[in-house]
């Protein structure tokens, strides 16, 4: 009969064990979670940035009725009214010069909205671009009023005078304008960030 201890059956044999490198147990307490989607701290912020960005369409339209030509018309039978020669063009000098300002405006609020460091992430930008959505109907509806303002209808039109026709925007195409400016600066300046939680730890 052996006498080794393995052969024994009296004697415990001790199973083996994994142990773990003390470098990657110092690595997986250092390595800080993932970071995810926050949605109820910002919510509030994101309804306070629709608020805010929805009152850009007031300076926009007042802006837009003081760049946007009028045209020189004709008045013909039943109150219609024919643009003289090139003053038909002004029409879509109004749409480009509101589309333009729209533009500028939602890279300038893309601009603030990410300096806003401790808030950044989808639902702060949701809210920026429904709140700029907001600001192009503001300013188109400001704009056309204010800009009749300034070029009224003559009280007795005859046949045949000619009347100066206030601007008006004749397409709602020009809505997207000012949430796709905000979403391409904001989505910009997401790519160019290197950190996961776009840093919102470092404020």
């Amino acid at each position: 009969m052996s006498d080794s201890p393995v052969d024994d059956p009296g004697t415990t044999r001790a199973l083996p064990e994994r142990i773990e490198p003390e470098e990657a147990a110092l690595l997986s307490v250092l390595t800080p979670p993932s970071p995810k989607v926050v949605v109820k701290a910002d919510l509030l912020p994101a309804i306070s940035a629709i608020s805010l960005i929805a009152l850009l369409g007031l300076p926009m339209g007042w802006l837009w009725s003081r760049l946007a030509p009028p045209q020189e018309s004709v008045l013909g039978r039943g109150g219609t009214v024919s643009p003289l020669l090139v003053e038909s063009y002004h029409e879509f000098d109004g749409i480009a010069i509101f589309t333009l300002l729209a533009f500028a405006a939602g890279l300038l609020t893309a601009a603030v909205l990410w300096r806003i460091r401790g808030r950044r992430g989808p639902v702060l930008l949701i809210g920026g671009v429904l709140g700029s959505l907001v600001a192009s109907w503001l300013g188109i509806q400001m704009g056309g009023s204010l800009a009749a303002g300034l070029y009224p209808m003559p009280s007795n039109p005859q046949l045949g005078d000619l009347i100066t026709v206030a601007p008006e925007i004749t397409t709602m195409w020009v809505l997207v304008a000012m949430p796709l400016a905000l979403s391409l600066g904001y989505g910009i300046a997401t790519s160019w960030n290197g950190f996961d939680d776009l840093g919102r730890r470092l404020k």
